[in-house]
């Protein structure tokens, strides 16, 4: 075991809390579940693997982890984060027991690859792998971004370092699943793109730097795409990652994910965007309104919600 303690969100995961809690029991024993109120056997499940679990009503993810971190129950040095539909490789388990308690005290932050997985295939190419992910931190020295997409865990002091082995984020629910959730994440990218226009809440993010940090480069290249002209991007940034970046080595079940998650789900935020802009004009403060009227969002705050 090592001195590690671990976070999680949930809302109905029974298909994956299991099998993430059993591949961390290889590491440590010390996970905190906060879950939203789930209906299915998420709780059962989690708690029968020996998981401490609290329930906290659902506003946002920044919100939600933010909260888990502020009442973490085991005083341990290292925190991580981890989704429920991810799991540890054995590789990363041995990696942590042999290397975690040896690293030095300047280093704060831990980054880890994702290795994503869809319809059963590891997405390879397409400029998918490695994608480097801050998920350990020293306790006390990390927050969760207060964004509405690509929440970050943002450092307070200290340098960071890399680790070898991956993650696995590896989804079981089905497609109609997946572009169901895709196009409620679509709301939540259209508020981070016109925020990088509009500024709506003044929060402080992870300063953009082409080549600084993963979660550096990732805000630059989303601040320079959020410049670029409605329904174009889409399409360049689709040939990009196809093409370019040779996401058609991953065969159908990689076209399939790099057309839905590269080209439809980036053309449906624009065209959400574009029907913000025909309904509320493009002030910021109607837009403001409209978030707040059309879908109970205050885009002042992340961490507020508007009753309808």
């Amino acid at each position: 075991m090592v001195d590690l303690s671990v976070i999680i969100l949930t809302n109905n995961e029974s298909k994956h809390i299991g099998r993430c809690i059993k591949s961390l029991l290889l590491i440590t024993d010390k996970i905190f579940i906060i879950d939203s109120f789930s209906t299915d056997d998420t709780v059962s499940i989690a708690e029968g693997l020996g998981a401490v679990v609290v329930q906290n009503p659902w506003v946002s993810y920044a919100f939600q982890f933010n909260y888990g971190i502020q009442n973490n129950p085991f005083q341990t040095q290292w925190l991580m984060r981890m989704d429920a539909d991810e799991y540890i490789t054995p590789e990363l388990a041995d990696e942590l027991k042999a290397s975690l308690s040896s690293t030095p005290g300047n280093i704060s932050g831990l980054y880890v690859k994702r290795r994503v997985v869809f319809m059963d295939q590891w997405i390879n190419h397409g400029g998918y792998y490695p994608i480097w992910l801050l998920r350990f931190w020293r306790r006390g020295l990390g927050v969760c971004e207060e964004l509405w997409m690509d929440e970050h865990i943002k450092l307070t002091s200290g340098t960071t370092a890399q680790l070898q082995n991956d993650i696995v984020d590896h989804n079981l629910n089905n497609l109609t699943w997946w572009t169901q959730k895709h196009n409620n994440y679509a709301i939540r990218e259209v508020i981070d793109l016109l925020n990088i226009k509009y500024n709506f809440g003044n929060k402080e993010t992870v300063t953009p730097n082409f080549w600084g940090s993963q979660e550096q480069r990732t805000r630059y290249l989303k601040i320079k795409y959020a410049n670029l002209p409605l329904f174009t991007r889409p399409f360049m940034y689709f040939l990009f990652r196809f093409v370019v970046k040779g996401g058609f080595l991953d065969g159908k079940k990689g076209l399939i994910w790099h057309f839905l998650q590269g080209f439809w789900y980036r053309f449906l935020v624009d065209a959400k965007i574009f029907e913000v802009y025909q309904r509320a004009g493009r002030d910021k403060e109607s837009i403001v309104s409209h978030f707040r009227t059309e879908y109970g969002k205050d885009l002042q705050s992340p961490n507020q919600s508007v009753k309808l």
